[in-house]
């Protein structure tokens, strides 16, 4: 838990994003995170985290389903996404920034 509160308190903003490699909603966003980080660059970093590897984790932040998004702003949570998104929705979010 220590390493997670490191990452999401970092200067840029941090979207976490929380999946299973099993779950086909997370095999098509894989692509749409992917087209956030080139879009993005180096204004975000994206962290992917694999809710089999981590379920401490999981239960602490209350992680029901995948995929799922969190957005954080030096340590703050600003926004939460259950569910598959579009690359456009997902950017539209990011670069309110």
């Amino acid at each position: 838990m220590s390493k997670y509160g490191d990452l999401v308190t970092a200067e840029v903003p941090v979207l976490v994003y929380f999946y299973a490699q099993w779950n086909e909603a997370c095999t098509a966003m894989d692509a749409v995170i992917y087209e956030v980080a080139a879009a993005m660059g180096d204004q975000l970093r994206i962290v992917k985290i694999d809710v089999a590897k981590n379920q401490e984790l999981i239960d602490a932040l209350r992680i029901k389903q995948v995929p799922t998004m969190l957005l954080y702003k030096k340590g703050a949570m600003i926004w939460r996404q259950s569910g598959s998104m579009e690359t456009e929705a997902l950017l539209s979010v990011t670069k309110t920034l």
